[in-house]
């Protein structure tokens, strides 16, 4: 069984509320701690929920995590250090969206649909969907998506309720 304190519950609604299903995503310590522990901090302080997938390109990937949902939003913590590791950017890979500066990572993440190899060493892995992957391929598209899905809950399985 995977470790519950490394262990994300993510459960997607559509924009109107509609339940769309739960994402499980399991955090990578090991390749990125300072990530790891900041999407927990936030995570538990309930920073992403209600929060859209504001960015989401069809065959690429989906962003979220940005409380505006325009895009330029992020928390009112400090921006962390790149963490680039030999992990690959593939299917259901988590990893953090950034600006041009390698340090700037702060709330926003984004799930890729497939092989982003492209992205390999240049972005933050922090962690992987182990299920629910059907559930991510249906976010809806758009950049920026009209009337967007969201994250209902994000809970650290440790805390699940």
């Amino acid at each position: 069984m995977a470790d519950p304190e490394n262990t994300l519950h993510v459960d997607l609604v559509s924009h109107g509320g509609t339940p769309k299903g739960q994402v499980v995503i399991e955090l990578r310590p090991d390749l990125a701690p300072n990530h790891v522990a900041r999407i927990k901090e936030l995570a538990r302080e309930g920073f992403y929920d209600g929060v859209v997938f504001h960015r989401v390109i069809d065959g690429f990937m989906a962003q979220g995590g940005d409380p505006t949902g325009t895009g330029m939003g992020s928390s009112k913590k400090p921006n962390l250090k790149a963490e680039f590791s030999r992990e690959p950017h593939v299917r259901g890979v988590c990893s953090m969206a950034r600006s041009q500066n390698p340090d700037s990572a702060n709330s926003q993440f984004f799930i890729c649909f497939g092989d982003a190899g492209f992205l390999d060493r240049q972005y933050t892995v922090w962690g992987k969907v182990s299920s629910g992957m059907e559930f991510i391929d249906a976010i809806k598209r758009g950049e920026p998506v009209r009337e967007p899905d969201k994250i209902a809950r994000m809970q650290v399985a440790a805390d699940a309720k």
